[in-house]
């Protein structure tokens, strides 16, 4: 026998030689190469492939490590480098595999993505592929389990009744794909002929996509709930816990899906993971504004986020607006006027969907003065076991402080009261029909937060206070450019609540509104004890009334709006995680937004602390006791435990946040993705 065909007891032949055990999935075969350790990932990958001696197109297939859970993609290095030995198992697998994506309009479309991408990455080609600009405010998640729901088969059946009819769709490579998201003067609006809405420029950012070939335009057209059944079967979190259990699904952007145990033609959700929404422009972002408008409304109606009856009346209506105009739209092939495009143009031009407000073309006046408020506003600070009981006062708003006099004549001496509003929680507590304008406020204090509550007598009062309250809470004064219209957008969104004293115009409430379709379940079981055919009468009549403030606005209008009326919720934008605080006792919540951090109540999702941002110095994560400790600059530091959630999830949540605060409309370069991996990643 040959020197070099001896096996030694360690699995190693005698020249230095061993077998490399390796599964072609394609083929479902099983194969053994002898290899040294000196061979690098590019020889053990040619020599395989001669060995099989297939016919194939092998350049999307790579070497995945199941042990270590890694992709071999450094063809350079040897196997050494990578420590892999005899006892080793590796795939040779497609890196490109179908997904099931559910995305934020809850139709499921089949994706050809990148296994072996991060996921920040495979997100990127993915919205691309969807035509969807700015794609790092997305991300994917895994589906929610409904603890009720023990049977497979119904949600199987729930996912069948969502599908979308669509082409498989393939993300490419190359130059077309090398800019994500850039920002550009020189972009062409295109308008869809079909429905009014204006469309990506296809030709122009995509030009050989698959979305191109086929029809790009199905996911920027709102598909209306056609049965009350869907709804019903969709998971409703129940509490606060409900929704911080929802969070844990959110997959790592820094790893691939292969590395996160996501397996071929699995479901997983496309949704807007970051709730600050960059240069949202109906001119190039049809699809975009529909996919954000579909979330905000499914959010509304499973109750994941809260709203009051009149709240929902509206949203209700603009809802039934926007089918409307849909099915006219793609029914009647509609062919609107560049007057009216215009017209959109120029009521949208200046109203940026931003969380901090845009700045618009308005003149901005004498920038050498800070405007001031100054008027009668009622005040209550509440204590236990008192009822709330409200004293006027003549107030002051200036800069970003509030001073309270017993009187006009005596606010030139000491006031009674004086309130810093820099980093406050706002939260408005409105009653259109009750004529309710109350602002509560929760101050910072060294140990918690103090509350304060303001009502305002008039609509306008409300919007110039509660206006000026959330700039203040930023550290920003009413001299900001976007005070203007941060007051206009408050104004609209409290018309669009109003009921019309003169209903002359409404509908027939035999018209098929399917009020079932539009509000969420809660509202529906106010009225459990009467007749079915009189709740519908009457919720279908409210929905009529409340559709006459919204009845002339055009479709790509309507969703703006409706997108706009959902930031201007309480809880929009806060993502909540079960946490347990350093000294603390018992597990609470961290709710993370754009610009702060939330220490809340469990139970009552009441604020306890908030942390800036833009006082934070660091952030780490220990991640063997995993442990988030927060430093600010002139407060003491935070740490946090989370529960039933890795800390990387609430890690890279915060660094996003951060990471998406430094984009800029000048900026005409791609996205810094290294940028992000350092501001999410951390050192595991």
């Amino acid at each position: 026998m040959a020197l070099d065909g001896i096996r030694m007891p360690d699995g190693c032949y005698a020249d230095g030689t061993w077998e490399l055990k390796m599964n072609v999935t394609d083929l479902n075969r099983d194969v053994s190469l002898r290899v040294t350790g000196e061979i690098h990932i590019g020889g053990v990958m040619l020599k395989l492939v001669e060995k099989l001696d297939v016919k194939k197109d092998w350049s999307d297939h790579a070497l995945w490590w199941e042990k270590k859970k890694t992709w071999l993609l450094k063809t350079h290095w040897t196997l050494d480098k990578y420590g892999i030995q005899a006892d080793a198992r590796l795939l040779f697998t497609p890196q490109h595999k179908l997904l099931r994506l559910q995305l934020p309009n809850m139709k499921h479309m089949r994706v050809k993505v990148n296994f072996s991408d991060r996921v920040f990455k495979a997100v990127s080609d993915i919205c691309k592929t969807f035509n969807i600009r700015h794609p790092e405010e997305l991300s994917v998640l895994r589906k929610p389990r409904d603890p009720k729901k023990k049977k497979k088969k119904l949600e199987e059946a729930e996912e069948e009744a969502l599908e979308l009819e669509g082409p498989l769709l393939t993300p490419g490579s190359g130059s077309i794909y090398s800019s994500p998201g850039l920002y550009s003067k020189t972009m062409t609006p295109t308008y869809d002929s079909r429905d009014g809405s204006p469309l990506s420029p296809t030709s122009a950012w995509f030009g050989d996509s698959p979305l191109s070939e086929g029809n790009p335009s199905i996911l920027a057209v709102s598909q209306p709930i056609t049965s009350p059944d869907i709804l019903l079967k969709m998971y409703k979190p129940q509490s606060l816990l409900d929704k911080a259990k929802i969070n844990q699904g959110w997959l790592d952007s820094s790893r691939s899906l292969m590395e996160q145990d996501v397996k071929e033609n699995e479901v997983l959700l496309l949704r807007f993971k970051y709730h600050s929404f960059f240069d949202l422009n109906p001119k190039y972002d049809a699809i975009r504004v529909n996919q954000l408008y579909e979330q905000a409304k499914w959010a509304i109606l499973l109750e994941e986020i809260e709203c009051t009856e009149e709240e929902m009346m509206m949203f209700a209506a603009l809802q039934y607006h926007i089918n409307k105009l849909s099915i006219m739209s793609s029914d009647n092939h509609l062919n609107n006027s560049e007057k009216e495009i215009d017209e959109v143009d120029a009521a949208l031009s200046d109203l940026e969907i931003t969380l901090e407000g845009g700045k618009t073309s308005n003149t901005l006046g004498d920038i050498t003065s800070i405007p001031e408020l100054a008027d009668y506003v009622k005040v209550f600070k509440p204590k236990k076991l008192t009822l709330k009981g409200y004293k006027q006062y003549w107030c002051t708003f200036k800069d970003i402080t509030v001073s309270c006099y017993k009187s006009r004549e005596e606010a030139q001496g000491t006031p009674a009261h004086q309130m810093n509003l820099r980093g406050c929680e706002v939260t408005p507590d409105v009653n259109i029909s009750a004529q309710k304008f109350n602002i509560k406020l929760l101050i910072p204090v060294a140990d918690g937060m103090n509350e304060i509550w303001l009502r305002c007598d008039t609509e306008r009062q409300y919007a110039q206070w509660m206006a000026a309250c959330r700039l203040a809470s930023k550290g920003k004064t009413m001299a900001d450019s976007s005070y203007n219209l941060e007051v206009q957008n408050i104004l609209s969104f409290l018309k669009m609540q109003h009921m019309n004293p003169d209903p002359q115009i409404i509908e027939p409430i035999t018209t098929d509104i399917n009020p079932e379709c539009l509000v969420s379940p809660r509202y529906l079981k106010k009225y459990k004890n009467k007749q079915p055919g009189f709740v519908r009468d009457l919720i279908s009549g409210r929905i009529l009334e409340a559709h006459q403030n919204v009845a002339q606005m055009s479709l790509i209008e309507a969703k703006m709006r409706f997108i706009q009326a959902w930031q201007s919720l309480p809880e929009f934008g806060v993502t909540h995680f079960l946490a347990k605080f350093q000294g603390g006792k018992k597990d609470e919540l961290i709710g993370i937004t754009y610009n702060r951090l939330i220490r809340m109540d469990a139970g009552t999702g009441d604020a306890i602390k908030t942390w800036r941002f833009s006082n934070m110095k660091q952030w780490n994560v220990n991640w063997e006791i995993k442990m988030v400790t927060v430093e600010f600059a002139d407060e003491p530091s935070l740490a946090f435990i989370c529960a039933e959630v890795d800390c990387k999830v609430v890690h890279e949540f915060i660094g996003g946040y951060i990471f998406l605060s430094t984009r800029a409309k000048d900026q005409n370069e791609s996205l810094d993705e290294e940028m992000f991996y350092k501001l999410t990643s951390g050192w595991i």
